[in-house]
């Protein structure tokens, strides 16, 4: 069935109001719900047995319920996850009427989403659309999330003489006056004080990007120098959190002459920008100042999520152009070329669901980070929503510092054209897979043409960039391929320094054609620690010799210090 799809009112809800919105606003819900109940009507006897099974559990509650008053405290009829921590405070568990509450929402919680789960003549991707809303529902409706029914806020008011609820209410203006809940302390960080530190220059601005040269720490440097193209979906500092966590930092330390892109913060005027333009006036660009002031006629490419796309586009269409030996290796960090899978967040990528990012779009040219942030943090609505919720509002608590939470926080915007020429052509209609498919800036892209070397570094428990999905490039390719798979997820994996206390590990190995992901995992033993150094064990022999550092040159000179002004804006 479809249902106009239902937009936000702009006009009469602020900024963190409409957050929350989205975080339980079913654009898909509906129609589905109104599919499920059509299709248990027409299953009569299927229908009584599930209300059986909401009946049965009842009793089992009620049961529980009777013996916790009476004093026993035996085992919970209805279990919380191990990791769901709603219900850790202990108050949940030797209070009979606290206990009662929680019981009641985990099983009524239990039983919507196996009922809905199981609803007669609804497809596979129906079921987990219908289930991902539901699941907003019901994390929004937790009891936890409102102070009568939160004990341990409750007793936080109380011990505090209600100064926690006064705090509590500060947060939340301050957080309205900010259109989002504060994941970190805000006032921590500072861009270019204590984040984004490594020194550099910026050595080129322009309408799309600074490009930004990192200064030497050895006395020569790899002839061959790294291109990172970074995210523009986020701010490029990720990559150079601080001097313990920085890619950057470590590279140039290895001897390595480093560039990055930080991208411009588009507005409305930046509309029209098209995908051809991040290719041409940005990844392109990059690319030729540091041949230009290296001297070098080929570079390192390091690609970073979307950046990553655009790079794997990048290198189909030098191929195209017999220009592939610009680039003399191609790093792709966590990276999609194959969209038919792509992960959680395939729960806004249905019809409506573009169709309603478009017209957000159209409104300002462009669609607000916020906008972006809270769909993603949606997919973990309780350990990124609500969780900010009970311990920002009802506890009164300042959250802690944690520089990749203000890194994420710190969101950038999608320009209109571009953005929808993304998320229709590459994860709607996934034709950057599909041989001469898509056309990007006068080049038919087929990745079979891709012969340049590649390492590619995927993580585990990834749900942006999937690393099953990711792996679908290695047989795509014509070229060698080295592929990595890290421990942790899509920043944590990516931003994994050497460290003699790390517990992170990897598998890495050479996949083969007609090889599965779980076939090549199988026959591959993990590595303890961080894939960094096997990485740079990978680059060096392709980076030449040992030639002294520029900075710039006349034709690309220094404009000012690093972070630069872009990604300030």
């Amino acid at each position: 069935m479809h249902s106009e799809v239902r937009a936000p009112q702009e006009d009469i809800k602020p900024p963190l109001a409409e957050e929350l919105y989205r975080a339980i606003d079913p654009f898909e819900f509906g129609p589905i719900i109104g599919k499920a109940n059509w299709a248990w009507l027409m299953h009569p006897k299927e229908l009584a047995g599930a209300f059986g099974n909401w009946h049965s559990d009842a009793v089992r509650w009620q049961a529980q319920s009777l013996r916790r008053l009476l004093g026993d405290n035996d085992r919970d009829e209805f279990p919380a996850n191990p990791s769901d921590d709603r219900f850790a405070d202990s108050a949940w568990q030797e209070n009979p009427g606290w206990d009662m509450i929680k019981e009641w929402y985990l099983f009524n919680t239990r039983w919507l989403q196996d009922t809905l789960y199981a609803t007669p003549d609804l497809s596979d991707k129906e079921r987990s659309l219908s289930a991902f809303w539901l699941r907003q529902w019901l994390n929004a409706l937790a009891p936890t999330n409102y102070l009568p029914f939160n004990p341990r806020a409750l007793a936080k008011a109380k011990e505090t003489g209600g100064e926690s609820l006064i705090n509590g209410v500060r947060n939340f203006l301050r957080d309205m006056e900010h259109g989002e809940i504060a994941m970190t302390d805000r006032d921590a960080f500072q861009v270019g004080v204590n984040l984004a530190t490594t020194p550099g220059a910026v050595v080129y601005r322009g309408h799309l990007l600074e490009v930004l040269h990192y200064q030497a720490t050895t006395e020569n440097v790899h002839e061959v120098p790294i291109v990172i193209v970074s995210p523009w979906i986020n701010k490029y500092y990720v990559l150079d959190l601080d001097a313990k966590k920085s890619m950057v930092r470590w590279l140039v330390d290895q001897g390595f002459s480093v560039y990055i892109t930080s991208w411009k913060n588009p507005r409305d005027d930046a509309r029209d920008l098209t995908f051809d333009d991040y290719l041409h006036d940005g990844i392109d660009r990059i690319v030729e100042v540091a041949s230009k002031i290296s001297g070098s006629p080929s570079v390192h490419l390091v690609g970073y999520c979307i950046g990553g796309t655009l790079s794997a586009t990048y290198l189909a269409w030098l191929a195209a152009r017999k220009q592939a030996d610009k680039i003399a290796s191609a790093t792709l960090l966590t990276t999609l070329t194959d969209f038919s899978r792509p992960g959680d967040i395939e729960v806004f990528l249905g019809e409506e669901g573009l169709d309603f990012v478009e017209r957000k779009m159209a409104q300002h040219g462009y669609l607000d980070g916020k906008d972006m942030a809270s769909s993603f943090r949606m997919l973990r609505s309780n350990s990124l929503v609500w969780n900010y919720w009970v311990g920002n509002y009802l506890l009164g608590e300042t959250p802690r510092a944690f520089d990749i939470l203000y890194w994420n926080m710190d969101t950038t915007r999608m320009p209109q054209h571009m953005h929808s020429f993304y998320l229709r052509e590459f994860y709607y209609h996934n034709n950057l897979c599909k041989p001469d498919a898509l056309v990007v800036a006068g080049e038919p892209i087929d990745l079979a043409r891709i012969q340049t070397p590649l390492f590619m570094v995927s993580t585990e428990e990834d749900h942006i960039a999937p690393w099953k999905q990711t792996w679908k490039l290695t047989q795509h390719v014509s070229g060698p391929v080295t592929y990595t798979l890290s421990s942790s997820g899509h920043i944590l994996g990516i931003v994994n320094p050497p460290s003699p206390t790390s517990k992170r590990q990897y598998w890495q190995g050479t996949p083969q054609k007609g090889q599965s992901s779980d076939y090549w995992l199988g026959h591959h033993e993990p590595h303890p620690g961080s894939w960094w150094p096997s990485w740079v064990e990978w680059l060096a022999p392709k980076s030449g010799e040992k030639v002294p550092f520029k900075l710039d040159s006349k034709h690309y000179p220094k404009l000012g210090d690093a972070p630069g002004t872009y990604v300030l804006e």
